[in-house]
């Protein structure tokens, strides 16, 4: 009943910093509730990319004549790519398993709490409790869909992305509340397979809000061409659902005029929120803010041996972000000398079609941080490899410091950029200049080519536009 380590949540921050862990040498517990993986490989980031594949393909069969093929009669099947998609989340869980095993971590199947003298108290499914000790305990319980006060989810009408990936059928119409990363890439599988969808989103920025405005521009613009309705500086005043559907009442923000949506099934995409409770922060005087627990660089509690990671501290909720964390955490722990994470250097990807990809400042904050700036795009319609593989929507856009050439931020939509955002990361690691980033060779025909483009447009060296 004694570990080096234990971990409560098998989440991308928790079955990281665990095998990391087990790599160092600690004896290492894993606390889990539910399916090892946790929300991203359960619910999140794999299953879903599993459904937007599915919808992409039958894109690609609807399009087909496009590129000199003939196909007749092609149907999506909803039923059949929810099955799919669960297949693909419960292969990689058993990965998960495999890894455990391979680095000889203790998997403890139920829900942790904290308790007093660096202690869990584990509550399995039969409400049997066993306490196990640990001179290091790393929270690691993620988050779950943030429900709004007038928007209440009830699993039929008003659902989250959970239930959104594992409906019995699929709606004809549907309202999708917020347009972050979720709320787009729902949109997209269910719009791309024949649903009827309305995207309604607070901000005035409409969708991605949070990206670059030109990402959400050209967003909005595709989105727009494809048929879903995008409602941006609006607000979702109530629902009624006591007839056989939805009754979705938006107030524009601007000018304060109502109009009813009336839909199937509303999927309310608006955020995430820490799951905290029951934990027994508050029995250890654990401290928070707003419901995030505070943490310094390397991921500390203000109790000593008390550690936390992920959803539940301030910073992106990104499955990438929280494995980092985790492995930052436990190499602190065993006595290495690891390097603080630069949150300023975190990659986000939103993965509906066109995808986007983005890391460092947007225009706006650069800006706003004093930087005088150089702006380079480059547009896939003048990519030749965009051409030949028909995706010649999107462009990529480059931001450095006009006086030193610090690369500030990139900003990418179109094909695979998702695959394209890992090289100005490792750009802006090893602390490269724009003109560094023209010298470097790209191979031709590549989507990759337009990042030098873009920077050489950034400094008037653009040869393709």
């Amino acid at each position: 009943m004694q570990f080096d380590l234990i971990v409560i949540g098998s989440g991308p921050g928790g079955y990281v910093a665990a095998i990391r862990a087990s790599q160092l040498g600690m004896n290492v517990a894993v606390v889990e509730r539910e399916s090892l993986g946790g929300i991203c490989l359960n619910w999140g980031c794999i299953p879903t990319k599993a459904l937007l594949k599915s919808a992409q393909v039958f894109e690609y069969i609807r399009h087909a004549k496009d590129y000199g093929i003939e196909v007749k009669d092609a149907k999506a099947d909803f039923g059949k790519m929810i099955q799919r998609s669960r297949g693909v989340a419960d292969g990689m869980s058993k990965g998960i398993q495999f890894l455990f095993r391979k680095n000889k971590i203790t998997l403890i199947s139920g829900s942790g709490r904290l308790v007093k003298g660096k202690k869990v108290e584990v509550t399995d499914a039969e409400g049997k409790k066993t306490t196990y000790e640990a001179p290091h305990i790393i929270l690691a319980t993620g988050g779950r869909a943030k429900e709004l006060p007038n928007l209440k989810i009830d699993g039929k009408k008003i659902i989250e992305y959970r239930k959104a990936m594992s409906l019995s059928e699929q709606p004809a119409r549907m309202v999708v509340v917020g347009a972050g990363a979720i709320g787009v890439e729902f949109a997209y599988f269910y719009h791309g397979i024949g649903t009827e969808v309305t995207v309604v989103e607070f901000l005035e920025q409409g969708l991605v809000p949070r990206e670059d405005a030109d990402i959400s521009k050209e967003l909005t613009r595709v989105f727009t061409k494809k048929g879903i309705q995008v409602m941006a500086n609006s607000s979702v005043e109530k629902v009624d659902i006591s007839g056989k559907g939805c009754k979705v009442t938006v107030k524009n923000r601007k000018d304060g005029s109502t109009t009813i949506l009336e839909c199937d099934v509303v999927l309310s995409a608006a955020g995430v929120t820490p799951n905290t409770e029951n934990l027994g922060l508050e029995d250890l005087g654990i401290k928070t803010d707003r419901g995030l627990v505070s943490v310094d660089e390397f991921y500390n509690t203000n109790v000593p041996g008390i550690y936390a990671i992920g959803d539940i501290i301030p910073g992106p909720a990104l499955a990438h972000v929280a494995s980092a964390e985790g492995i930052i955490c436990v190499e602190k722990i065993a006595g290495h000398h690891p390097t603080p994470l630069d949150y300023n250097n975190i990659p986000s990807c939103t993965y509906c079609h066109p995808e986007i990809a983005s890391v460092g400042y947007t225009e706006a904050a650069a800006r706003e941080a004093g930087y005088e700036v150089k702006i380079g795009k480059f547009p896939f319609s003048a990519s030749g490899k965009a051409s030949a593989a028909g995706a010649k929507e999107g462009f990529v856009k480059v931001i450095f410091d006009s006086k030193y050439g610090e690369f500030l931020g990139a900003h990418l939509i179109g094909m695979n950029v998702t695959e394209m955002i890992a090289e100005v990361v490792a750009a802006r690691k090893l602390e490269t200049t724009g003109q560094e980033i023209i010298k470097t060779v790209h191979p031709h025909p590549t989507m990759s080519e337009a990042i030098m483009e873009a920077a050489a447009a950034a400094y008037g060296e653009v040869i393709h536009i």
